[in-house]
């Protein structure tokens, strides 16, 4: 007989219960990721089919970085990305034409690293935040919204989830285009 899998919340570690199933959850997404693209070399992580506008690569350093945008930006309220997630994030988000800056020869290894040290800091913020907390709004006039760290957390996952289904749609065009 085989292993039953396990599907069930098992809260993180936080403050608040209800925070602990966000991380929870937060962590789940991450999962799912990492399986995802283990063992992709480089030029995998760098396949650009003309059909699509980004690679593995850049969608994975694009995840980080929106991580790192609404942890810094909007739940911690300052100007600037925190001084080491910085140093890892050096392209802006987008380039001149809207689209996402392109990210190539880069080791899986290296976009991992950069997604770990995101997440390290944004566990560290969240797991500290009450109920109350999480549920306060701040408004964001320059941008247009009200947003509380709650939503951030879900939107943080929607964002990776619906990036890793690029992500799937990638592997299934390498795996067309280079079998075995």
């Amino acid at each position: 007989m085989t292993a039953m899998k396990q599907r069930i919340i098992t809260p993180a570690e936080a403050r608040d219960q209800d925070n602990a199933r966000w991380l929870w959850a937060l962590a789940e997404t991450r999962g799912r990721t990492k399986r995802m693209v283990e063992g992709l070399t480089v030029e995998q992580l760098d396949y650009l089919p003309p059909e699509f506008q980004n690679s593995i690569g850049t969608l994975l350093y694009h995840i980080a970085l929106i991580e790192a945008d609404y942890l810094c930006i909007d739940v911690l309220g300052r100007d600037d990305y925190l001084p080491d997630l910085k140093a890892v994030l050096p392209l802006p988000d987008r380039d001149g034409f809207g689209r996402l800056s392109v990210v190539t020869g880069v080791s899986l290894d290296e976009h991992l690293s950069r997604l770990d040290l995101v997440r390290a800091q944004a566990i560290s913020v969240f797991r500290e935040l009450t109920r109350e907390q999480l549920d306060t709004a701040r408004e964001l006039p320059e941008w247009g919204y009200t947003i509380s760290p709650a939503w951030t957390l879900h939107h943080l996952m929607q964002h990776e989830a619906e990036h890793r289904g690029e992500i799937g749609s990638l592997l299934t065009l390498i795996e067309a285009v280079n079998p075995g």
